[in-house]
């Protein structure tokens, strides 16, 4: 018997891994060589991402950002990150976790300050209305179709 159906357990090892960001430049610089790894597409999921994500010593996650309809959650499974908030700075490690609601208006972002590799999960759902707002730069990002576009603060795409 044969099946479309994709299997339900695989080895997240053997998925592509991207490496840096979509952001232009000169936004990227941060996040250069951050790997990724999309887990919910490789299961098939529709209505939510999964990320298993290395961030490399000096990495950061993203810009800090936040979301006007997509809520995210981050697991820390190795390394310590710093976790980059309008609430300050807090050291995450392995076993601890965040979540940042759809629309509160805190910008975030994770850091690896040290010397090791940092890996963690990054959960998130995949809402068709979203924009994405950067604080400390002039950037905003919005999805049409599923595809991000980026433009600055008066609209200019980049």
């Amino acid at each position: 018997m044969t099946s479309d159906k994709q299997p339900e357990a695989f080895d997240p090892t053997e998925i592509a891994a991207r490496a840096g960001s979509s952001y232009p430049a000169p936004f990227q610089a941060v996040c250069a060589t951050r790997i990724k790894r999309a887990l919910g597409d490789a299961a098939g999921l529709t209505r939510f991402g999964v990320n298993l994500v290395h961030l490399n010593p000096s990495d950061w996650s993203a810009q800090r950002h936040w979301h006007s309809h997509e809520d995210e959650f981050v697991y820390v499974l190795e390394g310590e990150v710093t976790l980059v908030s309008d609430a300050g700075e807090q050291v995450l490690t392995p076993g601890m976790a965040a979540g940042f609601p759809a629309g509160v208006e805190d910008g975030h972002c994770l850091i690896n300050r040290s010397d090791a590799v940092a890996v963690y999960l990054e959960v998130g759902d995949r809402s068709r209305e979203d924009v994405a707002r950067y604080p400390d730069i002039d950037l905003v990002a919005e999805t049409h179709d599923g595809r991000r576009r980026f433009a600055n603060r008066k609209g200019e795409p980049f």
